[in-house]
């Protein structure tokens, strides 16, 4: 059997009222030549029943405890070995060119690496339009993804050598991994835009990480501190990855001395010039 173009990752937890709905935007699509592995990562609600009618056409691969969203990607993109990879949160869903839109753009442009689609928003059942500082930009997007996160998980799709290169997601962050790949990537190589709205992203729930876990800047701090300490910056970036450092700490270090948190405060009103002395030991000792 030949191998698909295409791997669809799929990780869910707890997502069993959701992840029948994700599968089937993906075995509606109009492109066909691809597999779907579902990595259920220690559900303890009704998901992996919700997964049985999907047995024999999708690969379910379960982990026995939760292990977070990174390790549940990780496993599959270890897992497959189609040229391609697209992820899909299982509270997610596309629309059926996606895949299609995507394919005919890498065929187009053999030397991409990257590419997203746009995205509906969807709160609480009701379409919702993304703040000025959400909207999507295409090619090399570096410095606006310093800020926030500018690529999808859901709307992306990469070549696999893409992550032989920059490694796959950090498992040691519960959240903020997304943010901390793409620094990785668009550090390195342009993410291109296909200007077409092709999947639904749904929220407003009060089980997703970016509302149940409190104070994520930290984890983007520490996703820039690896960045810098990787060496893999350029000049220009790294000072920009500085700036960027130095204005994330200032405003957790302040949201931690007004709740009495002074010794964590002071620690993170420190570390961008600790990162600063850092690179310039490393210049002077190359």
């Amino acid at each position: 059997m030949a191998m698909p173009l295409v791997c669809v990752i799929i990780p869910t937890f707890n997502r069993g009222d959701m992840v029948g709905r994700a599968i089937s935007s993906v075995l509606y699509q109009t492109f066909q030549d691809y597999e779907i592995i579902v990595v259920d990562d220690g559900s303890t609600d009704q998901t992996l029943s919700k997964l049985r009618p999907f047995e024999r056409v999708v690969r379910i691969l379960k982990h026995e405890t939760n292990r977070g969203v990174s390790a549940a990607r990780n496993t599959a993109i270890r897992e497959s070995s189609s040229p391609l990879i697209a992820f899909l949160d299982s509270d997610d869903y596309w629309l059926p060119d996606k895949l299609r839109a995507q394919i005919e753009f890498f065929k187009d442009n053999p030397e991409a690496l990257a590419c997203q689609t746009q995205e509906i928003w969807v709160r609480n059942g009701q379409r919702v339009n993304p703040g000025k500082k959400h909207q999507k930009l295409s090619g090399h997007i570096f410095e606006p993804s310093l800020k926030l996160c500018m690529v999808s998980p859901s709307s992306v799709m990469l070549r696999r050598t893409l992550l032989d290169e920059v490694g796959l997601f950090d498992e040691e962050l519960p959240v903020c991994e997304d943010y901390d790949l793409w620094l990785r990537v668009t550090s390195r190589y342009p993410v291109y835009l296909i200007n077409k709205y092709l999947v639904v992203k749904d929220g407003g729930r009060p089980d997703q990480l970016s509302r149940s876990t409190p104070a994520m800047d930290r984890f983007r701090i520490k996703a820039l501190v690896k960045l810098i300490q990787s060496g893999a910056l350029g000049k220009d970036q790294r000072k920009a990855a500085l700036d960027e450092l130095s204005f994330k700490c200032r405003i957790y270090a302040n949201g931690c001395l007004k709740r009495g948190r002074n010794e964590e405060g002071r620690y993170y009103l420190d570390l961008p010039q600790h990162m600063v002395q850092f690179c310039l030991n490393t210049t002077n000792s190359s």
